[in-house]
């Protein structure tokens, strides 16, 4: 994983974010505002899971060309199977 500071820095977005919301409910702010953050955490680690998942399938097609044809899909592609696999579970 060459894209590791990539995927600490949105970790630790996420990180300020969980902290932001503990802070939240210290301060008893309404459900709702604490579940939409919570959302937004929650989407946030699932597009890192998919950036991940992605750059390490990238990869692995890249550095078997052997096993690549002429119908290479596109990391576009990629991103949105993947994205459907994940938003199935």
């Amino acid at each position: 994983m060459d894209d590791n500071k990539k995927y600490i820095n949105r970790l630790k977005r996420s990180e300020g974010q969980l902290r932001g919301i503990i802070k939240m409910m210290e301060n008893e702010r309404s459900c709702s505002d604490v579940v939409t953050q919570l959302s937004a955490v929650r989407a946030s680690i699932d597009k890192l899971i998919t950036l991940i998942v992605t750059d390490n399938l990238m990869e692995c097609v890249a550095g078997d060309e052997s096993k690549v044809d002429s119908s290479e899909m596109s990391r576009e592609e990629i991103e949105k199977a993947i994205k459907l696999i994940f938003s199935s579970r």
